[in-house]
């Protein structure tokens, strides 16, 4: 076969659904596909957050795989193929970079999603503006990240905050009203009340530009390798995880803690 790589890649995925194609692939569909298409996504983001550039070439042309795989099922369907899919992409991207292929100005990134805000709004039409300026945000975006863009977007039309000091105060009063919760006893009212304390550390962090659902999932990767650290070490004096004191477990973490500092300090040299 001597086509290109991407019309190979195209041919490969019609000849598994095809009559003779694998059991499996056939059997799939858009809704059986979704979860694949998540899955992939954060693989792009594990070799992203690894620095390989081969994991992250491969992840991406898994990801690049359920992309073709969903238009093969739509053009079976006669919805729309790959083409369609790239010619959308290709006016979208020029329609809404004016400041690139048009005539309009954008001194900085802030300027330009402000005309993607905009530009976006009138793409949606009547329809979108019924249902609300926040319901074009994906319903199933994690929640760190979905938090994250709803207040970005509100910051956009001037909903929000004048200064860090103002944010940080917000927190304060969360923190008080869950807290105040807490003493309580009342479970619906913690509940809301540890929402709006994390929505107010999310806010925060958009407003000094830091994204909380990466810097969370960061956290979470150095809780593993430290834990991981203790397991280690552990099983090295012939114990299990589960038996070992409190005190010996903080011991090795603070350990793990130190070695981690210290291969930052040897990468940055």
């Amino acid at each position: 076969m001597n086509k290109p790589g991407f019309a190979r890649l195209v041919a490969i995925m019609q000849q598994l659904r095809g009559p003779k194609g694998c059991p499996w692939d056939k059997e799939q569909t858009f809704q059986s596909l979704a979860p694949f298409v998540i899955e992939e996504a954060y693989e792009v983001i594990d070799a992203v957050d690894a620095g390989s550039p081969a994991m992250l070439k491969e992840e991406l042309g898994d990801l690049l795989f359920q992309v073709i795989f969903m238009c093969q099922l739509a053009v079976e369907k006669r919805y729309f193929g790959i083409n369609d899919v790239i010619s959308v992409s290709i006016d979208k991207m020029i329609r809404r970079h004016p400041h690139v292929f048009g005539k309009t100005k954008a001194k900085t990134s802030k300027d330009v999603l402000k005309h993607w805000a905009r530009i976006k709004k009138e793409e949606k039409g009547d329809k979108r503006r019924a249902a609300g300026y926040l319901s074009d945000i994906p319903f199933h975006l994690p929640a760190l990240l979905k938090a994250h863009k709803v207040t970005e977007k509100a910051s956009l039309v001037g909903f929000d905050w004048g200064s860090i000091q103002e944010v940080l105060l917000k927190v304060d009063e969360e923190m008080a009203e869950f807290k105040d919760a807490l003493k309580k006893g009342n479970t619906v009212r913690i509940e809301e009340e540890i929402g709006d304390l994390i929505f107010s550390l999310v806010n925060i962090g958009r407003f000094i530009e830091i994204n909380t659902e990466e810097a969370l999932r960061k956290t979470i990767g150095r809780f593993i390798t430290r834990f991981h650290y203790i397991e280690k070490k552990l099983r090295q004096k012939g114990k299990a995880i589960g038996s070992a004191p409190l005190k010996e477990m903080e011991k090795l973490w603070n350990e793990a803690k130190v070695k981690e500092k210290k291969s930052k300090m040897t990468a940055r040299i």
